[in-house]
């Protein structure tokens, strides 16, 4: 059963799991800082009093591996006073990329990438991010941690993240995950650059579906990143209280960067299109030589073939059967005809 289809008919809010569940547990990985502290743990049992922190005046990051539990996703709805539409969101993978504001914080959608090398394709995660004042929430799919440098930089010493509050952290999440998006496309950008040095010394028969592979996940690449940059301007936009001024600089910075992604992704696909455009060619002008050889052959052979069928021919008046040289002049006449024909080709370069 397709499991989008499990949502319809229910109300706005249901919160209805559209994936695949990837981890057997889902664990939820707490951050807790300020400029001067920093307090880490992982909860791998889920309850209200486990979640709340006592601290106050510190930034609380609550990164939740594992989707599949609606009703944990449902706590942290409860517990933080998230909006259920939110909820619903989070656990629905098909939704785009995309920006919200609610009256108790900002809700942010968008996709992780990573490029397979070896299948030639992009690994999609799906990932939310839910902030307000001196709180995010994220949920990622997987239990790899798909923003362990934002947390290196949190633990280091004199940390810029550390000095500002929860929206820049939230920035420096949808950064990181952009920054994957340049990884990824630079190593399709690899793949191309290969193509394009092996077309240029023999052209394999699985060029072309290596390119149409590659296209394919351009085009992949294209329809996440066109959401996400008009969610990155509604970020900047903004004007909620959430999203502190000196936020705004480097949130458009990041809106910068997805430009030149989207300009670098049709910078490829034109290569792309060029590379198949010169495939095409090339299997052409294969197929053109190939003819053109055939044809020369048969040229060559056709009053070869009308004189053997002449002195073939089971009639007895042929004079020249009785000739005591016959044989070696007909041999010689064909062996001039191919001469000349060889001669002619070349000089006119056929051959």
């Amino acid at each position: 059963m397709n499991k989008q289809k499990k949502k319809i008919g229910l109300a706005p809010g249901s919160i209805v799991f559209t994936g695949n569940r990837k981890v057997e547990k889902v664990l939820i990985h707490h951050l807790q800082y300020d400029s001067n502290n920093l307090k880490e743990r992982v909860l791998s049992s889920h309850s209200k009093s486990t979640l709340v922190s006592s601290e106050e005046n510190m930034v609380d990051w609550y990164d939740v591996r594992g989707m599949h539990d609606t009703e944990l996703i449902g706590l942290f709805g409860s517990t933080f006073d998230i909006h259920p539409l939110i909820l619903e969101a989070v656990v629905d993978i098909n939704q785009r990329p995309k920006f919200e504001e609610y009256p108790k914080g900002n809700f942010i959608l968008l996709r992780s990438l990573k490029f397979d090398s070896v299948k030639l394709e992009l690994k999609k995660e799906h990932i939310a991010i839910y902030f307000n004042k001196g709180f995010v929430a994220t949920f990622q799919e997987t239990e790899t941690d798909l923003f362990e440098s934002v947390r290196k930089r949190i633990k280091a010493d004199r940390s810029r993240i550390k000095m500002r509050g929860a929206d820049y952290l939230a920035y420096a999440l949808m950064d990181e995950t952009v920054d994957n998006y340049y990884i990824a496309l630079e190593s399709i950008e690899s793949h191309i650059e290969t193509l394009d040095d092996k077309m240029m010394e023999n052209v394999e028969n699985n060029t072309k579906n290596k390119i149409h592979h590659l296209k394919k996940e351009l085009l992949a690449l294209r329809k996440s990143i066109l959401p996400l940059r008009e969610a990155i301007a509604n970020f900047y936009k903004t004007e909620s209280d959430f999203v502190e001024e000196d936020s705004r600089v480097f949130i458009r910075n990041l809106y910068e960067n997805t430009i030149q992604i989207m300009d670098a992704v049709e910078s490829n696909r034109d290569i792309l299109n060029g590379l198949q455009d010169l495939f095409i060619s090339e299997v052409s002008f294969k197929m053109n030589k190939v003819m053109q050889l055939l044809t020369i052959i048969s040229v060559i052979f056709i009053p070869l073939t009308f004189l053997a069928g002449i002195y073939g021919m089971n009639f007895e008046n042929i004079p020249e059967l009785r000739y005591k040289y016959s044989y070696f002049i007909l041999w010689s006449i064909m062996i001039l005809i191919f001469a000349f024909m060889i001669y002619f080709f070349k000089k006119k370069k056929w051959l």
